[in-house]
């Protein structure tokens, strides 16, 4: 259906029309904007809902413009766009692109469809209006040099019997010639020069009076921009193949001064009253602006803008181009999947400004230690990728090794701190068993997994036997489950008892854990999916959910009236910690469910903590300025802990079970123990043991002086049962 609004225009018409206007868009609300605003400004204007509708409407003579979003809902503006330009009837229309889409590579695309320009949604309608009258500008300003240049040819045949008419005419040819932007050359019918106007003395160099006669040939040099052989002499094709000819898009003009010019041009034979030939007529403009645009927007829709490497679309084409090289043949290529170690430090510690130069001198690095033909690019943050072309895997992992030494060594300085830098480096080959890009993608980023796992600046070469990898893959399996547990609500929360085993009356604290429901209802343990959900990014939506879930129920727990003293602690993921939006909700929830924060601690892992130092510093300090507690987990686990501990502002340190368990048969773990409990008492820190299995390991804590214990011989953890 197309919708005719003009009985909408407001005023006489007579004196407002401005323009035939098509609007292409199926949101009303987005017709509705532009179809008044241009009314008002005087156009006539018509509407279309599908690309469909828009191909008919624009075959009206009267349409002069479309505006032209890309999401429809049959055929893309793209095709819309291609359809139109292909057809002689509506080729001449210049199409504006009006659209949401408004990534570099879709106004590329737009451009190379057909269209004139490309305005991005949400628009200004100021602009909208400046933008079609200059383009309605252009068109009838071509419209009219094509109506002179055939009153000038008319001029030329009836010389003799419309002598004062023609001088007329072509005195006012001669002023638009001279006034517009393009160069524009006239010729004989043996191609020589008759008539340059401004624009064309001034891009070749030449003076009308000095060429008047010459060869077309001899003032217009033009050669190929790549190859820089003479292109063929556009009047001489025209005027021997009696038609209309156009220049490759890149002609080069070589003025008389030694400039150069990217140009544009067509030219045309001229014909008298008999249909007999008397010359030719050649338009043509600079097109440097427009070409270095189009350059500069296609480099960046295929590279980096920091590294000025190729980016992740451009790395994964040459990918899928390796696989197709060895399918058939005995080739072989190699994928190295590289990932920073440390990068996140020099971020958190001295800033991104700092980070964008590392990555920069990170490149410089890579680059040296590949060789000429290979393919390096940034995959995104602190990660690249190398295409090994040619490579055999033995060579590959060589290469890895050599790279994965060179950035080790590497000393990064900043403001007179310097950062040591890892790097983990996952390496697959690129067979005749290589399936496809996603695959291909997959085993890399999983061997580099397994070499960050393996703890950190190493190699890692993929194999399908890999008991690593085969565990990853269990992971990737885990991720749909688990998002299905989110959406249908398939946790559950359990509590253990912390005891005081100093303090008389004893003092009750309660860890709340996390238990997910299997599709049949079995419970899964947290050890079999919480490192998949911290792997593949779900781990901060189970957090929400923790939070959420035991803050709406806080008021109806059975034990909250014994608590006393005590506190519910509850277990944060490192990815949690970094993230502040996280601890915006997290805040935001106390007060939402009336849940008083003295009797809340979060528990944090010491790996985390020192992975993501700064912000846990700033992490624990807020939720502790309105009254939150904080334990240390599993510490003793990480080879820095007392360097850090110093530094953190927590409440209770949890001492790691591995020493606890063993600590009435090894005299090493409870001397671990012993030192733990006394550094952690001088920093006014309390103590949990974790794995407190029986009374004889409780007896012990005692005696060294633990304040708080927790394990199977306590108590086992239990679902919480809400009273409702």
């Amino acid at each position: 259906m197309i919708i005719d609004r003009t009985s909408d225009r407001i005023g006489d018409p007579a004196t407002n029309y401005r323009g035939n206007i098509l609007i292409v868009d199926d949101l009303p609300d987005n017709l509705r904007l532009l179809r008044d605003t241009l009314i008002a400004e005087g156009y006539k204007v018509r509407s279309a809902i599908t690309g469909a509708m828009a191909i008919r409407a624009a075959q009206s003579p009267s349409t002069e413009l479309i505006l032209l979003d890309i999401k429809l809902p049959d055929l893309d503006g793209y095709e819309v766009c291609k359809q139109l330009k292909s057809d002689p009837h509506t080729a001449d229309i210049p199409i504006i692109f009006l659209s949401a889409l408004n990534e570099t590579f879709n106004k590329v695309q737009g451009l190379a469809a057909g269209g004139v320009d490309y305005i991005a949604k949400p628009f200004q309608v100021e602009e909208v209006l400046a933008r079609v009258e200059t383009h309605l500008t252009i068109g009838r300003l071509q419209q009219r040099l094509q109506k002179q240049n055939l009153l000038l040819l008319k001029e030329i045949e009836e010389r003799q019997r419309l002598e004062e008419s023609l001088f007329a005419e072509k005195e006012l040819a001669q002023v638009t010639l001279q006034s517009i932007g393009d160069g524009v050359i006239t010729t004989d019918a043996q191609g020589n020069v008759r008539y340059f106007n401004p624009i064309a003395e001034r891009l070749t160099g030449w003076k009308t009076h000095e060429v008047k006669g010459v060869p077309f040939s001899t003032v217009f040099l033009i050669v190929d921009q790549v190859t820089r052989e003479p292109v063929e002499n556009p009047i001489n094709k025209a005027l021997l193949e009696k038609r209309i000819v156009g220049l490759a898009n890149n002609t080069i003009l070589i003025a008389h001064d030694g400039n150069e010019y990217p140009i544009a041009d067509s030219a045309a034979p001229i014909r008298d009253r008999q249909g007999k030939i008397i010359g030719a007529v050649m338009v043509f403009h600079d097109v440097t602006e427009s070409r270095y645009l189009t350059h500069k927007l296609s480099w960046e829709a295929s590279h980096d803008a920091l590294t000025g490497l190729i980016n992740r679309r451009r790395f994964e084409q040459h990918l899928v181009e390796a696989i197709a090289s060895v399918q058939d043949s005995n080739q072989q290529h190699a994928l190295c999947y590289l990932d920073l170690d440390q990068f996140k430090v020099v971020n958190d510690t001295v800033g991104h400004i700092a980070g964008d130069e590392l990555l920069r001198q990170i490149t410089a690095l890579i680059q040296k230690g590949v060789r000429a033909n290979d393919m390096l690019a940034r995959l995104g943050g602190d990660e690249f990728g190398i295409l090994l072309s040619q490579c055999p895997i033995s060579q590959a992992a060589q290469i890895a090794e050599n790279l994965k030494d060179l950035v080790h060594q590497f000393r990064f300085i900043w403001n007179g701190k310097t950062f040591i830098i890892g790097v983990s480096i996952g390496v697959v080959a690129i067979d005749n068993t290589s399936q496809d890009l996603m695959e291909l993608l997959g085993a890399a980023d999983a061997a580099c997994y397994a070499a960050k796992a393996r703890g950190r600046n190493c190699v890692h070469i993929y194999s399908l036997d890999d008991g690593e990898l085969i565990k990853q893959r269990g992971e990737r399996q885990l991720v749909s489950k688990i998002s299905r547990a989110l959406e249908t609500n398939r946790f559950c929360l359990y509590y253990q008892k912390i005891v005081s085993i100093k303090s008389q009356p004893l003092v009750e604290h309660y860890e709340i854990l996390l238990r997910m429901l299997d599709e049949n209802g079995e419970v899964v343990s947290p050890n079999a999916f919480i490192p998949a959900a911290e792997r593949y990014g779900l781990i901060t939506e189970i957090d929400c959910w923790v939070i959420e879930n035991f803050f709406s129920n806080y008021h109806n727990l059975p034990e909250k009236n014994l608590v006393n003293k005590g506190l519910y602690t509850i277990n944060l993921s490192g990815a949690s910690i970094s993230n502040n939006q996280f601890l915006r909700f997290l805040i935001e929830q106390f007060p939402r469910y009336q849940i008083p924060p003295q009797s809340i601690g979060f528990e944090i892992t010491e790996t985390a903590a020192i992975a993501n130092f700064e912000q846990a510093r700033y992490f624990i300090s807020e939720l502790k300025k309105i009254g939150c507690r904080f334990a240390l987990d599993d510490f003793g686990s990480g080879l820095s802990s007392f360097a850090y501990l110093l530094n953190l502002p927590v409440d209770y340190l949890k001492i790691d079970g591995a020493f606890v368990k063993n600590i009435n048969h090894n005299l090493i773990s409870q001397a671990i123990v012993e030192g733990f409990n006394r550094i952690a008492h001088s920093m006014n820190i309390e103590t949990v043991a974790e794995f407190v299995e029986d009374e004889t390991i409780l007896k012990k804590l005692r005696e060294i002086g633990v304040d708080y214990a927790q394990g199977y011989g306590i108590a086992r953890p239990v679902p919480i049962n809400f009273n409702r």
